[in-house]
């Protein structure tokens, strides 16, 4: 068997908990290291009944453990920094999305990982789940132009609160979630965003004058297709509909249907963002009387993978893409091009305008 990777756990709050598990229990890999400002390594560490080194400093971190590989999970707004030191370092890279806090930030990644010639996994978890896949295959039987309706407000509250408003202080929630779904609208579509327009409203005191918790975009696409997300955190959102997930086209419509996650007190759970439970497929098809021909379709989806299962599947494909040397130029791309749009939504909520995409 080759030698592990020896990998570097930056940020172990949530998906860096989820992240260092999959590595944990590969083979393949060995944590070297856990870094956080805070408590989250100690907890970490106890969590997977292990004695791994921990640390406060990322630079000191991975001075000391030379590590093949660094897992950042940390806040958008450490992304580029943290990413571009690993690269110099010559490590590989799996970084959550957004692959940075700004477009530069990401080119500058995009470039520096071309020239160490590394390799960096965005995490973009709904491109690994079976469901998504499916639901978005489904999507593209619907005919031009499609008509795409998701959102993901959550009532966030106790520690998740301190975490959105961290968040926050870089990102908006339509930037920092919406990447994940206008990266689904681009797969759906395979078209070009043409313009995009935004509204948002500022809910809370707890965060700045220039930001806002509550955001809702819109996508025009050069084949006449339309879409729409939501983001809202915080006390005050309404758990009500929290969970759309809606696409359709002249010949039917394909929706998520999620009695369960989507059901009251799922919206802070992060399991629950990711569920599909069933997908229902409806067929536009009408006889001479307008009567439906088809019935409605159920695809079962119970049997789909929870949300560690869908980080140990992102964990695979990173390691498949350094033992493989596999060409990530489109997947990185795709990270850049969703971040675009989603800053331009930004740029729309800020200045009142519908904004051209180049």
């Amino acid at each position: 068997m080759a030698k592990p990777i020896r990998i570097l756990i930056v940020g172990c709050g949530n998906m860096g908990a989820s992240h260092a598990t999959a590595y944990h229990h590969m083979a393949e890999f060995e944590i070297c290291g856990l870094v956080s400002r805070g408590e989250s390594k100690n907890k970490l560490n106890k969590k997977l009944a292990s004695n791994y080194p921990l640390f406060d400093d990322y630079e000191a971190a991975l001075e000391s453990t030379q590590p093949d590989a660094v897992c950042i999970s940390t806040y958008p707004d450490t992304h580029e920094d943290f990413a571009i030191k690993a690269l110099e370092a010559g490590c590989h890279i799996f970084i959550e999305k957004p692959l940075a806090d700004t477009v530069i930030g990401c080119e500058n990644i995009i470039a520096k990982a071309k020239e160490e010639n590394k390799k960096v996994v965005v995490g973009y978890i709904l491109r690994h789940h079976p469901s998504w896949i499916r639901f978005i295959e489904e999507a593209q039987k619907l005919g031009k132009p499609l008509v795409m309706r998701m959102n993901l407000n959550q009532q966030s509250h106790g520690f998740m609160w301190d975490v959105h408003r961290n968040l926050m202080k870089s990102l908006s929630p339509i930037v920092d979630c919406g990447v994940h779904y206008i990266d689904v609208m681009c797969q759906m579509t395979r078209s070009k965003p043409l313009t995009v327009s935004a509204i948002g409203a500022r809910l809370t005191e707890d965060i700045s004058v220039d930001n806002y918790n509550y955001g809702q975009l819109q996508i025009r696409f050069e084949d006449g297709s339309v879409g729409w997300y939501e983001a809202g955190w915080g006390p005050m959102i309404s758990e009500t509909a929290f969970f759309v997930k809606d696409v359709f086209g002249p010949k039917g419509a394909v929706s998520i249907v999620a009695k369960d996650a989507g059901a009251t007190g799922k919206s802070d759970d992060v399991d629950s963002h990711t569920k599909t439970e069933s997908i229902r497929v409806h067929h536009a098809e009408i006889d001479n009387k307008n009567n439906f021909v088809k019935e409605d379709e159920w695809i079962d989806m119970k049997d789909e993978p929870g949300h560690q299962e869908l980080c140990d599947r992102e964990q695979a494909y990173f390691l498949q893409a350094i033992q493989e040397d596999l060409d990530l130029t489109d997947h990185l791309q795709d990270a850049l091009n969703s971040l675009k749009i989603a800053f331009a939504c930004d740029e729309s909520v800020k200045t009142g305008k519908i904004i051209e995409l180049e």
